[in-house]
């Protein structure tokens, strides 16, 4: 199982993981207050301002402080470790 660092020591399963976007969208707002209301949102942002919202392959969304952009580079630089060794 691989994981990958979201920010402030808060790590998500790559394999799990099926989307990062951005949060500013009115259809990922309502996603957002949908999965609060459920219960399946996390907030990793540690009371910082959302940047990414993580779409799990489970319903669950998960909050980040990071960027979409800082979290895919950390994906894509998983799989290129994986590919060296």
């Amino acid at each position: 199982m691989k994981l990958i660092n979201i920010g402030f020591g808060s790590m998500v399963s790559a394999g799990r993981l099926v989307a990062v976007v951005s949060p500013e969208s009115a259809p990922i707002k309502r996603m957002t207050q949908e999965a609060r209301e459920r219960g399946i949102l996390i907030d990793a942002t540690y009371g910082r301002k959302t940047k990414a919202v993580l779409i799990m392959d489970n319903d669950h969304l998960v909050l980040s402080a990071l960027s979409p952009e800082a979290i895919a580079g950390r994906v894509e630089g998983e799989d290129s470790r994986e590919e060296k060794a």
